[in-house]
């Protein structure tokens, strides 16, 4: 049960019976929770305006189990809005938090890393890449998947700028010496820039991105992200990623 008000935000919403919402939410010291918004969809009040992603949250709520009843709402500072690649990253994150997250599982750290992706697509909504990229690495290491970015695998050496590595997902980076080597293929400075979270230029990006999605395939299995069908349909021009918005959209 949480009777006081407490910094979240919104993930996902879907209509529920005639006026409500069920809502998927991220607390700051409670983690994943669901939540019922009865009569959130009445037009009464001002939390119908309220409920949606992406909007920095107090919240309350009552109950224990999986699902319990949205108490109170309130805003909590504002952030501008997202649109193009910002909001479908924006939806990515989310996505990743309700495949990866175990409800009433507290992550306040990740929480933080949250809330400053957003921040940051907000700030450069046109270079959504590297808070995309650092945001994982946070999630990983929260989820007890932490990267070895700094040493080889097997041993104390460090990783060297120019020289190539095999990323073994389970391991860690080992010298791209051997054909037999099974993993993605990239550079110290990748490794070493994701460690200092600076220095991303175009390789680093396309190398830090090839190994995320190769590391993160291995906890979401082999069900696709609707996120990234949607980014390949808005620009192939077939979705308008306003849609994304309306709230039976299901990540």
């Amino acid at each position: 049960m949480r009777t006081e008000l407490r910094p979240a935000y919104i993930l996902h919403r879907q209509p529920y019976r005639e006026t409500s919402l069920l809502l998927e939410a991220f607390g700051s010291d409670a983690g994943r929770i669901g939540l019922v918004a009865r009569g959130a969809r009445s037009g009464k009040g001002a939390s119908r305006g309220l409920l949606q992603p992406f909007v920095p949250l107090l919240l309350s709520w009552s109950g224990r189990g999986d699902l319990a009843t949205l108490t109170a709402v309130e805003a909590r500072g504002g952030l501008p809005p997202l649109t193009g690649s910002a909001l479908i990253s924006a939806f990515y994150l989310n996505e990743l938090l309700l495949r990866l997250l175990q409800r009433h599982d507290p992550h306040e750290e990740l929480f933080h890393a949250y809330e400053l992706a957003l921040r940051r697509l907000t700030a450069v909504p046109q270079q959504p890449e590297w808070t995309l990229r650092l945001f994982e690495k946070a999630l990983l290491q929260e989820l007890g998947y932490g990267l070895l970015l700094e040493h080889e695998a097997h041993g104390d050496a460090v990783i060297q700028p120019a020289v190539r590595y095999c990323y073994h997902v389970q391991q860690g980076p080992l010298r791209d010496a051997s054909a037999d080597l099974h993993g993605p293929r990239l550079h110290g400075a990748t490794l070493l820039a994701l460690a200092a979270e600076e220095g991303a230029d175009e390789r680093v990006l396309a190398e830090a991105k090839t190994l995320m999605r190769t590391i993160l395939a291995q906890y979401l299995g082999t069900r696709p992200l609707r996120s990234r069908e949607l980014f390949r349909q808005t620009y192939a021009g077939r979705t308008d990623v306003s849609a994304a918005h309306q709230e039976d959209e299901e990540l």
